[in-house]
């Protein structure tokens, strides 16, 4: 507790505030992420290009289009040193949003800060490192499931001894949330993903039982808050007991500090709208409040989206607003001065009962199924259906959206025009590939073939991951180089796309389109939906893919992660009526011409939809390539969507 300035009553100190953020180069988002720190920014958030996320260099096929864009791109340890140019690695509290390469990023973390001479032990912080969320929501798994998780082990466990003061793992339930999770969902997912993790940590040995308390307080969470913030409070409520009870119950933790629910949060981004984005201004508000009203729930870290990622990129003023609102909550209202305001009160404390409930059922429902790695295939259909059932609501008005569905007439808003948003220079690409060819070229390639030598034995001989990565980081070795190196061992994973056990939407307009297909002459429509480039946010194109089935149509859906040459050889083969991209990266611009000069080229001439956040200027171009239709958030009636594709299929039938 501090004394308030004016007046003898004492506060809790603030949360941690973060805004996550990282775009175009490690120079950029260094000068960005200064510029945040000395705005009053107290903990830094670094976001990774997907290229880093997914273990490829800049020069890599799959990466092209997709350097920089939502992100920063860190190839090797030169990067990581840029990145971090003037933030002391021992001053500073350091979230890294990072999954499948968590453990290449934590040792060029960590070999940066002791070229610096700052000790590993020293060293505080955070890698998110959680694989399973990729399998269910994300996407930018590289491994197998359970490779992936005996990285996760390997890190815990080195943390343990090297770097207590790190969090080696923050079970990520946020975007469990973002692709429909419910909040029992959203609970009972994460609890039986910690219990997975930390099952596995006690059977490998390499922690002693006289460690364990210490790994179990290691573990943080990073969760979600919607806009139903007083569900979104119990929701909060129900993680804290329901964790107390599974250190005490499962693993016999009685030390209290250890078994305190440690998280941060993002609040809400797949409620922001594209539609009217500034009320997103007070929805990002009243979202936090879900996370800091509750003194006994409250995060320890806060990060806000900015009022304009439904539209693109936010600019460092959008992130500054973001970060204001935190300070505004925690410096010039009275919060901090009370004890949690909802003890005692029937109707948090029922609900709250309610969600613990429902969601330990849940987890121990997953648990008997043999834990949540073995259950991927059946977590992600839940998730698939409960997304369905989201849009639905939102489509027949039973959810409004302010903006969307209800109250659509607006004046014109001063925050409109062509650049309200972060645009990433085009030549960033052509850059960091020059960049990453100077730096081959500068090292000791002998050091590097030594250091991927011995990560591809530590990986077969079952050995700690952790040391070889750094040797690797510290020789020069790149992003792409360590993520090759296990795949030749662990091999790659393609997930389960949840379509299939997903039963659709009802109502009489989609009820109208079926009986229009029913109507097209040569049969139903054939759909081809696909994403091209690393973007793995593939909720959307799921929902096309499940509203399509039920609308009559026929759906070839292969999931996530295809080059344009994969895409055009899939059309040659399934002979589709309408090929469907979904792209939410921003890299639109960059893969739609070369998904569509591939199509040229295997002779498809099939005609081609686009959906994703596609900004109004850019529509032009792509209409000029030959793109029959697009799609964006703001488009959320699923029913004229897909007679929009039925009568696309009817005029290219006639041709």
């Amino acid at each position: 507790m501090v004394s308030d300035s004016n007046s003898t009553v004492k506060r809790d100190e603030p949360w941690v505030m973060r805004t996550y953020s990282g775009h175009s180069s490690a120079r950029a988002s260094n000068e960005l992420y200064r510029t945040n720190l000395a705005q009053g920014q107290t903990g830094l958030s670094i976001a990774f290009d997907l290229p880093t996320q997914t273990g490829y260099d800049p020069d890599h096929i799959l990466a092209r289009g997709e350097v920089g864009k939502v992100g920063v791109p860190v190839v090797h340890l030169g990067d990581m040193k840029t990145l971090l140019e003037g933030i002391p690695p021992d001053q500073m509290n350091t979230s890294m949003t990072i999954n499948a390469t968590a453990a290449w990023l934590l040792a060029l973390y960590v070999a940066n800060a002791n070229q610096q001479g700052v000790a590993t032990s020293d060293l505080r912080g955070t890698t998110q490192n959680d694989i399973l969320k990729e399998y269910l929501s994300r996407g930018t798994f590289i491994f197998p499931p359970q490779p992936s998780k005996r990285i996760i082990v390997d890190m815990i466990a080195w943390c343990a001894k090297n770097a207590p003061k790190w969090n080696p793992i923050n079970i990520c339930s946020y975007h469990l949330q973002e692709v429909g999770a419910t909040p029992a969902q959203e609970i009972s997912f994460a609890l039986a993903n910690a219990i997975d993790i930390l099952d596995s940590v006690k059977s490998s040995g390499q922690i002693s039982d006289a460690q364990f308390p210490q790994v179990f307080a290691s573990v943080s969470f990073f969760v979600n808050a919607g806009i139903r913030f007083v569900e979104e409070t119990c929701k909060m409520r129900a993680f804290v007991q329901l964790w107390e009870r599974i250190g005490r119950e499962r693993y016999a933790i009685t030390d209290e500090r250890a078994l305190r629910f440690r998280y941060g949060v993002q609040v809400n981004s797949l409620g922001l709208t594209e539609a009217q984005p500034e009320n997103n201004v007070q929805r990002i508000v009243l979202e936090m409040l879900a996370v800091t009203l509750s003194k006994d729930a409250r995060a320890r870290s806060v990060q806000l989206p900015a009022w304009n990622e439904a539209l693109g990129l936010p600019r460092p003023w959008d992130q500054q607003w973001s970060l204001r609102m935190q300070q505004v909550l925690a410096f010039e209202t009275d919060l901090l001065e009370y004890e949690d305001i909802f003890n005692g009160s029937h109707v948090i404390e029922a609900k709250t009962s309610q969600l613990v409930e429902q969601a330990w059922a849940e987890m121990n429902e997953i648990l008997a199924l043999g834990g949540a790695f073995e259950s991927v295939e059946t977590l992600k259909s839940r998730l698939v259906q409960s997304m369905s059932s989201r849009t639905s609501r939102i489509e027949k008005g039973e959810q409004r959206v302010i903006g969307v569905n209800a109250f659509t007439q607006s004046s014109p808003s001063p925050l409109g025009g062509t650049d309200n948003i972060l645009k990433v220079d085009p030549k960033i690409e052509k850059q960091m590939v020059k960049e990453l060819q100077q730096w081959r070229k500068s090292r000791d390639q002998s050091a590097v073939d030594r250091a991927l030598q011995a990560l591809k034995t530590a990986a077969k001989e079952n050995s700690n991951l952790m040391p070889p990565s750094i040797e690797l980081a510290v020789a020069g070795g790149t992003t792409g180089e360590w993520s090759q190196a296990l795949r030749d061992v662990f091999g790659e994973f393609r997930a389960p796309t949840g379509v299939g056990g997903a039963s659709g939407r009802q109502g009489h307009l989609l009820d109208q389109v079926v009986e229009f297909v029913k109507t097209i002459a040569g049969g139903p429509p054939r759909l081809l939906v696909a994403k091209p480039g690393l973007d793995g946010h593939s909720s959307g194109a799921e929902q096309i893919a499940v509203a399509a089935r039920d609308s009559g149509m026929e759906v070839v859906y292969s999931g996530i992660r295809l080059t344009p040459e994969q895409i055009a050889a899939s059309a040659r083969d399934e002979d589709p009526d309408v090929i469907g991209l979904s792209i939410l990266s921003g890299s639109h611009l960059d893969l739609v011409p070369e998904v569509m000069s591939q199509l040229r080229k295997f002779k498809v001439d099939a005609p081609v939809i686009v959906g994703g956040i596609i900004p109004e200027d850019d529509r032009p171009r792509l209409k000029k390539l030959g793109i029959a239709a697009i799609y964006t958030p703001k488009d959320f009636d699923i029913a004229k969507i897909m007679r929009e594709i039925a009568e696309i299929t009817v005029k290219n039938r006639k041709k």
